[in-house]
């Protein structure tokens, strides 16, 4: 027999310990690995993990086969990993109807289980007896059977077993925005079982999607439908969440060494490497011992101060754990592999050496891993004293076989036994390489020859869709359907894939079905979806954002292909609108945005493009594979003939109006307007009445000043100032009573004008006949409706048809009969409203498509997504206006169910409920593409947006505020988003006039802005001129103010100063809400748990300006702390205190100096006789503060910060009063 080469001498030694450390625990009937020996419980994590270091070994082995032995000992190695990953599926097969349940629900208690019995493969604990939901373990699965398939070895044996791992991936698809309970199985650390969203959960199903993707799991003998399919969508998705939140684990886990296995070996999920870098000196900085990494800061587990006789902690014992946390060798058998993956050899020493100095050796010499070091209960106050300073012992398993895998996998790779590359056959390691530039292609196709000669004219050549054949294009929900048959699987009981959203990476491929070539348009060009689709703006603004999108996000084979159709309705009064005519110059140019694009015709791009193979459509379990499925042929047959085509509209026919009509038309006039909530002309933002309830009935029940003559006709009645009131308001008494009882002299701000006390008679003396939606009893005889119809018929002007409208539906509800026939079907008053509504999107009157959608209850299409996108980057959202009517959105919602929980917060104001939905859309649109935009901010108000938007549409318009609650509902869907931006971004914007009464908002720096075009700054000639610009300077600081307290912004590091302010002292009282010094027991300072129960206090004040000055009065207490000015700040601190002192320190010092607050509340001693009635101050100043401290600058000698700082050393007692203490501003 040859004698053995060093190296096999050296693999038989490895052999032998894998054999005796692994195999020898490995279950013969099963193939899984029981936890201990006295344990049989088999967990889905541990399990793959230790069958990492034998498929390691037998890859090793396969280079050396020198000998048959070396060839039978690589087969076993191999078959050991194969029974094992069998064994798992086999055990998740059997909760089959679980993971059918779970695409539904997405319910912990529908989750496949995280152990299995290593015995039988059965559950071992029930349902609600565990924390199951564990996403990272089904998605480990899934990436190492990817890998291991890739690397030759055969896991799957049948197509039933493929339509599983395919609905496996379904199940770990919206890991993005599924709660779980993480890799330590525990959810938020106080261990109370509550999931939250895990960074390591989402990475870990990053890359098993990506990993799946395409995979053929029979390997290279396997054909079209061994093949899972992966929307590149969904793992991108995950991509962007997990890149948010990185370095943090999730909210109550500011960081976690388990985040090692996404950022290297063998996830390789994150692909920024600064990202990784950060994460892993955060890790290292912060969590790093002797003895390994603690899991986390904060972890109880195992701890001498743990209580082993209960799951759970109290939260105030979370603060003992600090500093005696386990350490756990584990992490640095990670940071071995992780070095070794970017070939740095000194550090993969460096961990090598230590690791050595802190394993176990058994009797027999063998190095063992075990699970964790804990600091002995003798030694707890030393540690406590000089962190690191005590000796550890052993606690756990040993061998911790998870830990002892990852060794030797590490020994393999440092003596050259395996090279990276063998561990990671899919070369998931190079995601983190610089990538060359996306060229994203762009396809016009118009919908038949008359537009494209309207191209032409301009130079653009497109083809017509006929002309594109034999390549069909479709709308994108002709594919989602198609998605649906993927994974279907009668005898298993599996339905395909449940959800219906494709995105633009998805849409950006070419299919190919059989002999047929498919191209889909993106699902943001669906008409059939929202009003927001018919603002052609709005459009191109999406597709330049989804074009930059392709070029960061794009990764598959191939250039992405946009397909775009022209068609008839994009059409502008039969022109082709100017918008698109520039985009697609640009387009042609090869340059929009920064991104390079070609434009061509499709049949050019065919062999550049992306293709995917829809082979799952066939009849396989017919046993007809090259057949499609029965279903989809008939669905393709039908949508092929209709996916292009159009409905007809309905028409209200046109005529002159009689004059009896014109009493009726008095009592809907304005039914629209009363609806209307947005406030804006109180400084007091959100806090107009007694309380918000009363305030939401008055301005639905008393009418506003009538409606601005009507531009169709004009007809005289109208045209009356209030004091002559109207000619003929002799109204006979049944219609009277229909019309709110209020005399029609009152216009809406003179009741406002008017003292609290009339106004609360008023409240009282209105009857409660408050509309309700469906009111089936009817004070009209039928007369009334149908003259009311008939009035439809006749009038041209929409506004008009929706106030009748409007009135018909809170008389008569919405599916009322009017007795009218269409193509002899009985039309409705809802069919009416849809006919207005599709006839106001082409005419583009905004006010009223939002109205309109709002009666008829559409929702945006992709509502709950955007609340998801936004809440999945730890941004939590909330609906209403502030303080009593504000809800907060903490969770992802189902779509019906966000859609009624907005209409339940705003009531009757239809308009306002859909404007916040158009809102949360543009939102989440902005945190995708420009992240940057939304630091700081941990939530978004959208009611105070919408009121600081209406705010500052009425300062740069100099109108009041119910003009510019209409301006701002009559916004187009392009400049409400514009607008939006330019508030979030805090940039300076002028709103210029344009066509057809729309307005048009602009950025300062734009040269399009003549001084003239500006509404409101217009026609001032010299000295005029000047002074409108010195007082747009005066109310800077108050403006800035207004939007970072509406936008919920606060300075850098705020809450963890915040933290170390309540430290030292017993509490902060905000607003009447107290923050107990117990939060730092409970809670660290970076946690995002912490920075939400300060946010909550801070959202008790409803003026946003406020809010502010609170904000920089606990920046001033923060600076006290960090320059440790006081060993304790005494008890409860009382911030609005501090901030009213400084107003009175600031008023003083006005009436010294004279200054501008001498004309309002430094003009009396007191200060306090100045309040109107309403309690404002003379000057506007909310909370009792004067507007002009609002608007000081915060440093300088007058400025805010230096009367706060001042406040503070006159509250608090712990300031010495008297001595030499020198107090200087800089």
């Amino acid at each position: 027999m040859r004698s053995r080469s060093n190296s096999g001498v050296r693999l038989d030694y490895y052999q032998r310990i894998v054999h005796r450390l692994i195999m020898a625990h490995q279950e013969p009937v099963t193939g899984l690995f029981p936890a201990s020996k006295n344990n049989s419980h088999a967990w889905i994590r541990d399990n793959v993990y230790c069958i990492l270091a034998v498929w390691g070994l037998s890859m090793a082995y396969k280079k050396i086969a020198d000998q048959d032995e070396d060839r039978a000992k690589c087969y076993e190695l191999e078959q050991s990993c194969v029974k094992l990953m069998r064994g798992l599926l086999m055990a998740m097969m059997n909760q089959k109807d679980k993971v059918e349940r779970f695409k539904m629900t997405q319910n912990p208690l529908d989750s496949l289980h995280a152990k299995y019995s290593s015995k039988n493969g059965q559950p071992v604990v029930g349902d609600g007896e565990w924390g199951h939901l564990q996403i990272d373990a089904v998605s480990l699965y899934l990436l190492i059977l990817a890998q291991m398939t890739a690397s030759g070895l055969q896991i799957v044996f049948s197509l039933d077993e493929v339509s599983f791992i395919q609905n496996l991936v379904f199940y770990i698809e919206s890991a993005y925005c599924i709660p779980d309970y993480g890799i330590w199985e525990r959810g938020d650390k106080t261990n109370h079982g509550e999931p939250e969203l895990n960074a390591s959960s989402i990475g870990m199903a990053k890359a098993a999607l990506e990993a799946m993707n395409e995979l053929d799991l029979f390997g290279a003998r396997g054909g079209p439908a061994s093949v899972i399919h992966v929307l590149a969508d969904e793992a991108h998705k995950c991509q962007a969440v997990l890149q948010s939140m990185l370095p943090r684990e999730s909210n109550s886990k500011e960081l976690d060494s388990g985040l090692l296995c996404v950022i290297g070996f063998p996830a390789f999920a994150a692909d920024d490497p600064q990202l990784i870098r950060n994460t892993k000196d955060a890790i290292l900085s912060r969590l790093q011992g002797k003895y390994g990494c603690k899991r986390f800061l904060r972890d109880g587990y195992r701890t001498p101060k743990e209580d082993p006789t209960r799951l759970y902690y109290e939260r105030w014992e979370l603060r003992m754990f600090e500093n005696i946390e386990c350490e756990w060798p584990l992490f640095f058998c990670y940071l071995i592999l992780f070095h070794s993956f970017q070939n740095d050899k000194l550090s993969v020493k460096e961990y090598a050496d230590r690791l050595e100095k802190i394993m176990v050796r058994s009797e027999d010499g063998t190095l063992l891993i075990p699970e964790s070091y804990a600091v002995p209960i003798d030694l707890v106050p030393n540690e406590y004293q000089h962190p690191g300073s005590q000796p550890r012992e052993v606690v756990g398993r040993c061998p911790f076989l998870w830990g002892q895998s990852l060794f030797i996998l590490g020994r393999l790779l440092q003596e050259g036994f395996l090279a990276v590359g063998e561990l990671d056959p899919l070369n998931r390691r190079l995601g983190a390489q610089k990538k060359p530039d996306v060229v994203v292609q762009v396809v016009i196709i118009a919908e038949d020859n008359e537009i494209r000669d309207k191209l032409t004219e301009h130079d653009l050549h497109v083809q017509t869709i006929a002309e594109v054949a034999p390549i069909e294009v479709q709308p994108a929900r002709v594919l989602s359907h198609l998605y649906t048959y993927l994974g279907r699987n009668r005898k298993l009981g599996l339905t395909g894939r449940k959800s219906r959203d494709v995105g633009i990476l998805s849409t950006s491929k070419l299919y190919s079905l059989k002999d047929r070539i498919f191209a889909f348009t993106p699902q943001f060009v669906d008409l059939s979806r929202f009003y927001i689709a018919s603002d052609n703006e709005l459009m191109i603004d999406i597709l330049k954002g989804e074009i930059n999108f392709l070029k960061s996000a794009w990764d598959l084979l191939g250039r992405p292909l946009v397909t775009l159709v022209l068609r008839k309705i994009h059409l502008d009064q039969d022109k082709i609108p100017l918008a698109m005519i520039q985009t697609m110059r640009k387009l042609k140019s090869g340059y929009i945005n920064g991104t390079r694009v070609m434009l061509s015709n499709l049949k050019d791009f065919l062999n550049t493009s992306a293709i995917t193979d829809l082979s799952f459509l066939g009849s396989t379990e017919d046993g007809y594979p090259d057949r499609l499925h029965p279903d989809v042929q008939a669905y393709l047959d039908e949508h092929l003939l209709r996916s292009f085509s159009h409905r007809g509209m309905m028409k209200l026919h046109g005529g002159h109006l009689r004059p009896r009509q014109l009493r009726r038309r008095m009592s809907c006039k304005g039914a629209i307007k009363k609806t209307r909530s947005i406030n804006v002309d109180s400084d007091n933002l959100g806090m107009e009445g007694p309380t918000p309830l009363i305030e939401r009935r008055l301005s639905s029940v008393v009418p506003p000043p009538w409606l601005q003559s009507n531009k169709a006709n004009n007809i005289s009645v109208f045209d009356t100032t209030p004091e002559e009131g109207p000619p003929n308001l002799v109204i006979d008494p049944l219609i009277r009573e229909n019309i709110y009882p209020i005399d029609p002299h009152h216009n809406r701000s003179a009741i406002e004008r008017r003292s609290e006390f009339t106004r609360q008679q008023e409240i009282q003396a209105i009857p409660k006949i408050l509309v309700q939606r469906h009111r089936t009893d009817t004070n009209f005889a039928d007369t009334e409706v149908e003259e009311l119809i008939a009035m439809l018929r006749e009038t041209e002007n929409l506004e008009e048809q929706g106030d009748i409208l409007q009135y018909l539906v809170d008389t008569q509800g919405l599916d009322f009969n009017t007795g009218m026939l269409e193509e002899g079907r009985v039309v409705t008053v809802r069919d009416l409203l849809k006919g207005l509504y599709e006839k106001a999107c082409q005419q583009k009157l905004w006010g009223l498509v939002r109205h309109t959608a709002g009666m008829l209850g559409k929702r945006v299409e992709d509502l709950a997504k955007a609340v998801t996108d936004l809440l999945v980057r730890q941004k939590q959202v909330t609906v209403g206006m502030p303080p009593n009517n504000e809800y907060t959105i903490t969770a992802p919602l189902p779509e019906l169910e966000l859609r009624q929980l907005i209409h339940d917060t705003y009531g009757d104001d239809e308009s306002t409920a859909m404007l916040t939905q158009e809102l949360m859309v543009y939102l989440a649109m902005f945190i995708r593409t420009e992240p940057q935009l939304f630091h700081e901010m941990l939530r978004l108000r959208v009611g105070l947006i919408i009121q600081v938007m209406a705010k500052e549409l009425s300062r740069t318009l100099n109108c009041d505020g119910e003009a510019a609650s209409e301006h701002l509902l009559n916004l187009s869907p392009f400049e409400m988003k514009n607008l939006l931006y330019h508030i979030l971004s805090g940039k300076e914007f002028a709103v210029s006039s344009v066509a057809r009464g729309n307005l048009s908002i602009v950025s300062c720096k734009s040269s399009r802005v003549s001084k003239k075009s500006q509404i409101g700054l217009g026609e001032q000639e010299g000295d005029d001129a000047i002074i409108a610009t010195i007082d747009d300077r005066q109310g800077q600081w108050l403006r800035r103010r207004r939007l970072d307290g509406a936008l919920n912004r606060v300075p850098r590091d705020f809450y963890s100063r915040v933290w170390s302010v309540l430290e030292k002292c017993q509490g902060l009282a905000i607003e009447g809400r107290i923050l107990q010094q117990s939060l730092t027991q409970e809670m660290t300072p970076g946690e995002l748990k912490f920075a939400l129960e300060v946010e909550t206090a801070l959202n008790q004040i409803p003026q946003p300006e406020y809010r502010q000055l609170v904000v920089e009065a606990l920046m001033v207490l923060t600076l006290m702390t960090e320059h440790n000015m006081v060993p304790s700040l005494g008890g409860i601190i009382y911030v609005e205190h501090l901030v009213h002192k400084a107003n009175q320190l600031f008023l003083e010092d006005q009436r010294k100096v004279q200054g501008d607050a001498m004309l309002c509340c430094a003009k009396s001693k007191e200060g306090k006789d100045q309040q109107a009635a309403s309690g404002m101050l003379l000057c506007g100043g909310a909370a009792y503060i004067c507007q002009h401290l609002y608007d000081s600058a915060p440093s300088g000698s007058y400025g805010t910060m230096t009367y706060m700082a001042r406040a503070v050393a006159l509250v608090l007692d712990c300031v010495p009063k008297h001595g030499e203490m020198e107090c200087v501003i800089s």
